[in-house]
């Protein structure tokens, strides 16, 4: 059995501030445990064509590691080299053990310790656990009527397999979210044809890009000048909380109405605007910035199925529509999502007195500041429950947590304690007053279902207020709030 002070699991950005912060701390006695044969998290793991952050880099990244971005938006190549950045500058590589699959983890309440469980039967044994696996880590293939009987080739986008050429091949991508919005432009030019099984459209804003010179590539080594964009960009996206919460009218003047416009612009065909114009209030789900997108769906080898002519079966050659045409495929693409509501941690976790998360979460999934949980001791959950932001960047709020989790272990230390967890009328107290402002936004009251919800109905994904109002939450430590034992 290792045994190490604090375990984090995840090597992805959650992970590594996690590690840089214990570093700055002075805390050497951690070790980061990662699924893949490699590190890094998203932005190594999704490698699909097209792939693209949707933040301005300058904010989309660690607050303290400047880099001398080449674009506005850094495509996946880009934002993997500054993982491997960020690692190489911190020698986190040769603190993360790899091909480490957590498959559970106990709660040992006579040591006062976590043991963790992997899939090879190794035991790691810690004080404190860092989990911080990311919400967008467990991909979901829908049960499709006969998806086990097709011959041809299949795979999720997060698991891109680049040595398939999909070029002149018959292509079906089942699913028109986030990464399908990117894949669709970057491959259509290439196949002979592309089915694309839209479930409900998303509202598809320009995506504002710019391509850095040489010399304002130079300015962004300054970090007092990369800080003062950063700020610049955060305080513009900021604003937006107020149509997502505040205002329905201003929401839909200043970006539902443009998205309309956005579609006039692109598509001339009435059929296909309508196919693509969605019924609900822009936010509620998932915005999509492109400038390829509409177009790609213009093309004569690109055909959009909407809810009208979905999948009926999928067989051994392709896939029977609804309005009953079968199409031969070769390859079918799931761009369906993660299970990022209600398996936002993937493993199995028994606390206190063999109490285990999914019985807590029965109802939903919850957390104080969407990282601790009563009868959890010890337990920090990086992007939890009512962590995300759909207007910002989610580096953001990982930081913001950072602060919470590292102020928690180091008052442990301070206590002579061995163990903090936040009390259950804490816990109640904050998540009724999350879901009670929840009800003010768009995410709750748009009109849509989205993946921000969990199967209860409530909205688990995102935190329903001004990203600075988490971080305060965050970095004002409530004693009151928590035991120490």
């Amino acid at each position: 059995m290792q045994q190490h002070n604090i375990v984090i699991i995840g090597s992805g950005f959650g992970g590594q501030c996690a590690a840089i912060n214990l570093l700055k701390q002075g805390r050497e006695d951690f070790v980061i445990l990662e699924r893949r044969s490699f590190m890094g998290g998203t932005w190594s793991q999704n490698t699909y064509p097209g792939a693209a952050v949707d933040v301005q880099s300058p904010l989309y990244s660690i607050s303290h590691e400047p880099y001398p971005w080449s674009q506005m938006f850094a495509d996946q190549a880009e934002l993997n080299k500054y993982t491997e950045f960020v690692i190489s500058k911190y020698n986190l590589r040769e603190r993360t053990h790899t091909n480490c699959n957590v498959s559970k983890v106990e709660w040992q309440d006579d040591i006062s310790r976590w043991h963790i469980h992997l899939d090879n039967g190794e035991v790691y044994e810690a004080q404190f656990i860092v989990n911080a696996s990311g919400p967008l880590s467990t991909p979901v293939i829908p049960n499709f009527k006969g998806r086990d009987n097709y011959k041809g080739k299949s795979f999720h986008t997060n698991d891109w397999d680049h040595d398939y050429d999909y070029k002149g091949k018959k292509v079906a991508i089942i699913g028109s979210g986030a990464s399908a919005a990117q894949i669709i432009p970057a491959i259509a030019e290439d196949v002979e044809e592309l089915h694309v099984f839209q479930r409900t459209p998303h509202w598809v804003l320009p995506r504002h890009d710019k391509k850095f010179k040489p010399w304002q590539r130079a300015l962004l080594k300054n970090k007092f000048l990369y800080k003062m964009l950063r700020w610049a960009i955060y305080w513009g996206l900021e604003t937006r909380i107020f149509g997502f919460k505040y205002s329905e009218k201003g929401l839909k003047a200043a970006a539902q109405n443009p998205a309309k416009a956005h579609i006039k612009r692109q598509i001339k065909d009435p059929e296909l605007r309508a196919k693509v114009t969605p019924d609900y209030t822009i936010g509620c789900k998932r915005i999509i910035l492109s400038n390829t997108l509409y177009p790609a769906f213009c093309r004569d080898n690109v055909f959009l199925h909407d809810k009208t002519d979905g999948i009926n079966e999928i067989t051994e050659t392709g896939i029977n529509t609804e309005k009953g045409e079968e199409l031969d495929l070769d390859l079918i693409i799931y761009s369906t999502g993660y299970d990022a509501t209600d398996g936002v941690i993937s493993y199995p976790v028994v606390g206190r007195g063999g109490k285990s998360i999914s019985e807590v979460w029965e109802d939903y999934p919850r957390a104080y500041l969407g990282t601790v949980i009563p009868d959890f001791p010890n337990l920090f959950i990086v992007t939890g429950p009512n962590t995300g932001i759909g207007h910002t960047s989610a580096i953001f709020v990982i930081e913001a947590q950072m602060n919470y989790i590292m102020q928690a272990i180091h008052r442990v230390r301070g206590a002579h304690a061995k163990s903090i967890e936040v009390t259950p009328e804490a816990e109640e107290r904050y998540t009724n007053h999350i879901h009670s402002e929840m009800k003010k936004t768009v995410w709750e009251k748009g009109g849509c279902n989205s993946w921000y919800k969990s199967k209860s109905g409530k909205v688990i994904a995102m935190f329903p207020g001004f990203s600075w109002s988490f971080w305060l939450l965050a970095k004002n430590f409530k004693r009151a709030d928590h035991t120490f034992r």
